[in-house]
């Protein structure tokens, strides 16, 4: 078993990440910090498998969050988050230890090339995750899996149902025919997963239902989109909402790095209450969409939150 290793809390710009080469500080009455990459296991490629250091020098390998010796007060920093372990998570929460996962899981290979890790082991994105700084990271509530649970249901509904309604385009009219059911029994699926994430939503974040009767939403699937947008939006600065769906400017020479598919729902959800169709929707037209909402959300969750 990892030996459990005190460091200091992080300060606000990710102090107390242990730098290469150091042996972690001890301080009392701190919790521990544990640090896990979350991999596919090589048999079939359909299993996840978790490499988990509190060190960075005794590593272990199991499969479930359960299985990492994390107690109350402590913390658990992971490279992502599978639905497939969502269960897990929940239950360390319910432990009292905090959950974290990276906000972009590419500063790994980045990191990796900056400590000079030729390996690309678990074990050298474990130490690559070590040397991040805290700011990158997400803090995870019980709402957050759940309601993110429920999204990807939807989302792999609406994929099926684009994949279809684009290869009927194609096909003769009696192929059409043939495949109208199918699509029709996805759309139906699609609603009523929709009304059940907006319920939830409704339960589970107080500026939800308000946000709905100020923006006037009245489909179902503008109200499942809208429950995904708030899962990710930061109150710490609109900038950093805008930067995580892509409405920004790279600096020069660089890559823009967003969440295509959190885009893909701005895009849905300002089509939907603009009234236009999707080739109408302009870049200007998402971003103040967006602004609505975080402001909104800001307004309306932040002093809940506080009472």
């Amino acid at each position: 078993m990892a030996g459990k290793v005190m460091v200091s809390d992080p300060g606000p710009r990710g102090e107390g990440v242990i730098p290469q080469g150091q042996t972690p500080s001890v301080q009392l009455g701190e919790g521990v910090r544990y640090y896990a990459d979350v991999h596919r296991t090589r048999k079939n490629g359909e299993g996840f498998r978790i490499t988990f250091t509190s060190d960075g020098t005794t590593f272990r390998h199991v499969d479930s969050f359960l299985d990492i010796p994390a107690d109350a007060g402590d913390r658990v920093f992971v490279d992502v988050l599978p639905l497939h372990h969502t269960d897990g998570a929940i239950e360390l929460l319910k432990r009292g230890v905090e959950v974290y996962y990276l906000r972009r899981t590419s500063l790994i290979a980045k990191k990796r090339e900056e400590l000079r890790l030729s390996s690309k082991s678990a074990k050298s994105d474990v130490k690559a995750l070590m040397a991040i700084g805290d700011k990158w990271f997400r803090r995870v509530s019980e709402d957050f899996l759940l309601m993110r649970r429920m999204i990807a249901g939807y989302r792999s509904l609406h994929k099926s149902h684009q994949q279809l309604v684009n290869k009927s385009k194609a096909l003769s009219e009696y192929e059409r025919d043939a495949l109208k059911p199918a699509i029709k029994a996805i759309e139906e699926q699609m609603e009523i997963l929709a009304k059940q994430i907006a319920e939830e939503a409704g339960k589970r974040y107080p500026a939800y239902n308000e946000i709905i009767e100020e923006l006037q939403i009245r489909e179902a699937s503008a109200m499942e989109t809208l429950a995904e947008i708030i899962l990710y939006l930061d109150d710490r600065g609109f900038r950093r909402t805008a930067n995580l769906f892509g409405l920004f400017k790279p600096a020069r020479g660089g890559k823009k790095i967003y969440d295509g598919r959190l885009r893909q729902a701005l895009q849905r959800l300002t089509a939907s209450v603009n009234g236009v169709s999707a080739f109408q929707v302009t870049a200007k037209l998402e971003k103040r969409m967006l602004f609505e909402v975080w402001k909104a959300h800001r307004r309306l969750a932040i002093p809940a939150q506080q009472g």
